[in-house]
């Protein structure tokens, strides 16, 4: 076990390796130093001293990868490359284009996405993998397709009606709650994120519970439920203790893609309710055309993302003892 966790360790570095200079290419190959000082002055104030002082102020003024005027080390470390990608695997993220610390903004804004990313995790699994199991308990009646139709239709619906839908109802008809904002106190941080907790759940309901379903279809059609039933087990016991342990393989499969947002946050969540979390950073940065929040944001989400992968394989020994990782 410990062999593979190092095994596959060690396969995430070039991975990691590949993205950072897939990112680096887009953001300093095909758009130069001079073009990103040009976006960030305005185009009324771009003169080419206002751009080459830009470029000094954020140490855009080096070269890409080779300081050939400097001597020894400092002819690859005193690079744009290794001040602004290289760095990153060190967990140093620089700063960002207003002058302040990203990896401090970082570790204050994951706690907001936490709080809204944990308990929509939670709630959204318990509650489309038991929906999903009471479908398929009802499967061919009235009660399994009018879900299925259901599914289809919150499938069908944007989840920005949902976000404008729920703000105009509970927050400004009915005034149960705040319409966006976030407080760090969690006595009242609650009342801030009920509404956008319950419009994530809302929204993803109809793909889970279908994928879901689904799942479980495949599983109930083989031979061991058969065997199951013919020894007289009931039709829940056979759904809850075979059917869903051994249905729990794809599950993990599809959760692993939610574990980086659980801490990058969500985009259009925290945006539209006004929570300062890691997904309003992005969103914030992209529209400020800070390079360098955004280069570490994809940096961290290939972290996050890889890490997942391991958790995943690592579960998968604890609810299928067949499995075993060499």
């Amino acid at each position: 076990m410990i062999g593979y966790v190092l095994r596959r360790l060690l396969y995430a570095i070039p991975i990691l390796i590949g993205v950072n200079l897939i990112t680096f290419a887009l953001f300093f190959m095909v758009n130069s130093p001079d073009d990103m000082a040009r976006m960030q002055l305005g185009v009324k104030r771009v003169t080419p001293e206002a751009i080459q002082q830009w470029k000094v102020e954020r140490g855009y003024d080096k070269p890409l990868f080779v300081n050939e005027s400097a001597q020894g080390v400092a002819q690859i470390t005193d690079t744009i490359f290794f001040e602004k990608s290289a760095r990153l695997f060190a967990g140093d993220f620089g700063r960002s284009e207003d002058g302040r610390e990203i990896g401090r903004e970082i570790r204050e804004r994951m706690g907001p996405s936490l709080a809204i990313a944990v308990p929509t995790f939670v709630i959204g699994l318990g509650l489309t993998v038991s929906l999903a199991l009471f479908l398929v308990l009802f499967r061919g009646t009235w009660l399994d397709r009018t879900g299925v139709v259901l599914c289809v239709g919150l499938m069908s619906i944007s989840s920005l009606f949902f976000i404008i839908g729920g703000q105009f109802l509970f927050a400004r008809v009915l005034q149960l709650v705040p319409i966006s904002g976030y407080s760090s106190n969690p006595l009242v941080a609650w009342h801030f994120l009920a509404l956008p907790v319950l419009v994530a759940v809302v929204a993803g309901i109809g793909g889970s519970t279908r994928w879901y379903r689904t799942l479980f279809l495949e599983e109930i059609a083989k031979d061991y439920v058969r065997t199951a039933r013919a020894k007289g087990l009931s039709e829940t016991a056979v759904l809850f203790r075979h059917v869903l342990r051994n249905g729990l393989i794809p599950i993990l499969t599809g959760v692993v893609v939610v574990i980086p947002s659980l801490f990058m946050g969500s985009l259009l969540l925290e945006s539209f309710f006004g929570i300062p979390g890691l997904g309003s950073y992005t969103i914030d940065a992209i529209a400020a055309q800070d390079f360098a929040v955004v280069r570490a944001m994809v940096f961290l989400g290939s972290v996050l993302y890889l890490v997942g992968l391991i958790l995943t394989d690592l579960s998968y020994t604890l609810v299928d003892p067949r499995i075993r990782l060499k």
